[in-house]
């Protein structure tokens, strides 16, 4: 039997990075749960394919080409998705970048690169929707994909890491500002989560090896980990959670595991 206070049926939901890894797992999970689910991303050909493989739900997902780097961009893809919906109930806003590298090795292409994506073009969606679900003023669920760096830095992503703690302030802020006319703004961190982007990453031995002993439940995470917090979020289940971030990640934030053994 299904319970009303987590449905997500009919919503509009717009998942911003929708076309692959976490951001089309977390659409199919909103799709398979009946919610109308439209993806983004800058690549028309993946959207298509992404968009008929997660059309197993009540409504077929939709797709809007944006790149989010791009003002123009958002602004076009925001007036597409209200001319196909006509409203936005749900902004899952995922959209992400990566470039490791040491701090001297960094150029300003790639400061700006990851800096344009991660964070002024989440807040430039985010923002879009949120001014949009104002005029709709039947309030709404951002949800922005946030990261285990807004709990401390990893070596190498320093601009990452600098993206998602704007993030987090972003989302603090949006929360306290749009609060009383019902829309909520929260965060989903992920822990290490096996992608089809990082799985060469986490096929080294050491590497998997590390993340497994300071993972409480020995383990990494998979995409599908997350579709319950965000469907939560989502739901009138969480209508009186604003302005937190959620870290989905195994218990790695739990604290510092140490090798030392216990008698």
């Amino acid at each position: 039997m299904s319970d009303p206070l987590f449905s997500v049926v009919d919503q509009v939901v717009l998942v911003s990075g929708g076309s692959r890894g976490i951001g089309a797992t977390l659409a199919l999970g909103f799709a398979e749960r009946g919610a109308r689910v439209i993806i983004t991303g800058r690549e028309e050909a993946t959207l298509v394919d992404t968009a008929k493989r997660l059309s197993t739900g009540k409504h077929p997902v939709d797709y809007v080409v944006c790149d989010v780097a791009q003002m123009d961009s958002i602004t076009a893809m925001l007036a597409a998705v209200v001319a196909k919906a006509g409203r936005i109930d749900v902004l899952v806003n995922v959209a992400g970048v990566n470039r490791r590298k040491r701090l001297e090795a960094l150029t300003v292409e790639d400061v700006d690169f990851i800096l344009d994506i991660n964070l002024r073009g989440a807040f430039w969606v985010a923002h879009g929707v949120g001014k949009q679900m104002l005029l709709q003023g039947n309030g709404g669920a951002i949800i922005n994909i946030d990261s285990l760096n807004t709990f401390a830095p990893l070596k190498g992503v320093a601009p990452y890491a600098m993206s998602k703690a704007g993030l987090q302030m972003m989302t603090r802020s949006m929360a306290l500002e749009w609060g009383e006319h019902g829309i909520r703004v929260n965060g989903l961190a992920p822990g290490f989560i096996l992608t089809d982007l990082t799985n060469k990453l986490w096929s080294d031995p050491t590497m998997q090896a590390w993340g497994q002993a300071n993972t409480p439940m020995r383990r990494l995470g998979q995409p599908a980990d997350l579709i319950g917090t965000a469907i939560f979020l989502a739901s009138p289940a969480a209508e009186f959670l604003t302005g937190q971030v959620i870290y989905v990640d195994g218990g790695f934030t739990a604290g510092i595991a140490w090798p030392i053994p216990l008698e």
